[in-house]
C-alpha cells in the first residue's frame, strides 16, 4: 500500500451512503445542455486553478493535459494558449459546439470508428481535440497518455456506483509522473440528491490511495444563492493533488503535509473562523 496523505479535514456529514444507488443516464445529461440547465460551468473558469496554474505545470512544456466531462470549460483554451495539448471528452455534442463558437475556435469534425455513433471535433490549430463519446468507451480509441489531470465536475457528476470504474480509467490514461488535480464538494447529502454528488476523502483514499499520493491543497466556501434551492446552507470544494507514491516531490512551492490529520489552509481575510477561504463559484 502507498503511503498515502489525505489531509481533507473537513467534518464528514454521518449519512454517507445516502446517494449511492442514485443514477442519471447520458440522456438526462444530454438534456441539461439542452435546456440550458448546466449552472455548473464556470464562464470565468476556475479561480483556484488559475492560483495553481503554474505550480502544476512546473514549466514544463508541450504537455498532454485530460480534461474528463470537460463540457466547454474555458480553462481548456488556458493549457492551449501555453502550447499544451487538450483532449477532452463530453456526452454533450452541443456543449463541444458551445466551446469552439465561445472561443472563437475554428475546428473540424469526424467519426470515431473504434466507437460507433462517437465524433471527434479537433482545433483548426491541432492542439484540442474533443470526444464526443461516454467516457467509459473512451479506451477503445486509443487516446493515448496524458502528463495531467484536469478533474473539476467530473468525479463528482459520475453516478457513485461507477466511481471504481471511473477512476481505473483516470489511472490507465496516466504518464509515469503526472499530475491530477481535483475538485470535490462536501455538502449534507440527506438534503440534495446530486449531482454534483458529495464525495468524502475516504472515498478519494479508496479509488485512488493505492497507488498514489493524495494532498488536499485548498478548500473553500462555495455556496452561493443557487444553492438554497438545494435546500443547503453550506458547501465546501476541495483541492486536492494527487499523484504516484512514489514521486516525492511537492507541487510547486505548495508545502508537504507531514502526518496524517494536518493540513495546510491558508487563511484568507474574510475566511470563516474554520479557516475555509471564501471562493466565488461562477
Amino acid at each position: 500500500m502507498a503511503d498515502t496523505r489525505a489531509v481533507l479535514d473537513s467534518e464528514e456529514y454521518p449519512d454517507t451512503e445516502v446517494q449511492k444507488d442514485r443514477v442519471l443516464t447520458l440522456e438526462e445529461w444530454q438534456e441539461k445542455w439542452v435546456n440550458h440547465n448546466t449552472g455548473f460551468h464556470q464562464e470565468q473558469g476556475h479561480q483556484l486553478l488559475k492560483k495553481y496554474l503554474d505550480t502544476f505545470l512546473k514549466g514544463e512544456k508541450a504537455l498532454r493535459v485530460f480534461f474528463p466531462l470537460c463540457g466547454k470549460a474555458v480553462e481548456m483554451k488556458w493549457f492551449a494558449d501555453r502550447g499544451h495539448s487538450v483532449v477532452g471528452v463530453e456526452i454533450s455534442e452541443l456543449g463541444i459546439r458551445e466551446f469552439f463558437m465561445e472561443q472563437n475556435l475554428s475546428y473540424s469534425e469526424e467519426p470515431i470508428m473504434e466507437i460507433p455513433g462517437a465524433k471527434i471535433f479537433k482545433s483548426s490549430s491541432g492542439n484540442i481535440s474533443l470526444y464526443c463519446c461516454n467516457l467509459f468507451d473512451l479506451p477503445r480509441a486509443n487516446i493515448g497518455k496524458f502528463d495531467r489531470i484536469w478533474d473539476r465536475g467530473a468525479l463528482v457528476a459520475v453516478n457513485p456506483s461507477d466511481r471504481k470504474r471511473y477512476s481505473d480509467v483516470m489511472l490507465s490514461l496516466t504518464r509515469p509522473g503526472f499530475q491530477y488535480l481535483l475538485s470535490v464538494l462536501s455538502y449534507d447529502p440527506t438534503k440534495h440528491a446530486g449531482p454534483p454528488f458529495y464525495v468524502t476523502d475516504g472515498e478519494v483514499k479508496k479509488l485512488f490511495g493505492s497507488v498514489c499520493n493524495i494532498q488536499c491543497l485548498e478548500k473553500a466556501d462555495v455556496f452561493e444563492e443557487r444553492h438554497k434551492s438545494w435546500g443547503i446552507d453550506q458547501i465546501i470544494e476541495r483541492f486536492i493533488w494527487i499523484y504516484l507514491a512514489e514521486h516525492r516531490q511537492p507541487l510547486g512551492a505548495v508545502p508537504p503535509v507531514a502526518t496524517r490529520g494536518q493540513h495546510r489552509i491558508k487563511k484568507k481575510a474574510g475566511s470563516s473562523p474554520s479557516g475555509v477561504a471564501r471562493h466565488s463559484q461562477q
